[in-house]
């Protein structure tokens, strides 16, 4: 059984983790330093060396927390029993209401990669892998409707998913969203109706 000393730098290492995320997406990786985080988060600067060596690793973890609550909601989506299609649907209003929420200030991802944009960065690196098993598992929702043009239509409904989460920081959330549903709408039509070959088609 753990003892109390143990207890308390998970306790810190969550504290850290929280308050990094918060800062890291509100107001930027680059623009937030390790004292403004060890300050906000109420640890030493030790503290936060003994669980991440280094900022980078840090960010690395802010990310992975990132990624599991994207992998949280599909795996809900999925979870639901629904038909691929309405699947897709459930995944759509997922990122719709993250869209709408209070605080939205884009895609993580989109933004840790405008940051770090050097492909050989652990940080890119991740934003990339994230991205690849979105597009993967979408994707597979797609070839469940029909098999032929699933990885283009998935890539189609990934470019108007970063438009929207790019837009919905910028314009009326509302009105994004409605603009990306019913485009997501229009691409399970086309999909499911005919041999698709790209946004032309739609």
């Amino acid at each position: 059984m753990p003892s109390q000393s143990e207890g308390r730098p998970s306790e810190a290492r969550s504290r850290l983790l929280t308050t990094a995320t918060r800062l890291f997406y509100a107001e930027g990786i680059h623009a937030v330093g390790i004292d403004r985080i060890v300050a906000e988060a109420q640890v030493t600067r030790a503290t936060l060396y003994r669980h991440f060596p280094g900022k980078e690793d840090l960010v690395l973890a802010y990310l992975d927390e990132v990624d599991r609550a994207i992998r949280g909601q599909a795996d809900e989506a999925v979870a639901a029993g629904l038909p691929a299609a309405g699947t897709i649907r459930a995944l759509s209003e997922s990122i719709a209401q993250g869209i709408r929420s209070p605080g939205f200030r884009g895609c993580a991802f989109l933004n840790a990669a405008a940051e770090y944009p050097d492909p050989e960065s652990p940080v890119h690196k991740a934003v990339l892998a994230h991205r690849h098993w979105f597009l993967e598992t979408v994707t597979e929702l797609l070839a469940r409707i029909q098999e032929t043009g699933a990885e283009p239509a998935a890539r189609h409904f990934v470019m108007m998913r970063d438009g929207a989460m790019a837009a919905g920081c910028l314009f009326d959330p509302v009105l994004v969203c409605e603009t990306f549903l019913r485009g997501v709408e229009r691409l399970l039509q086309v999909h499911a109706a005919t041999d698709y070959d790209g946004p032309e088609g739609a």
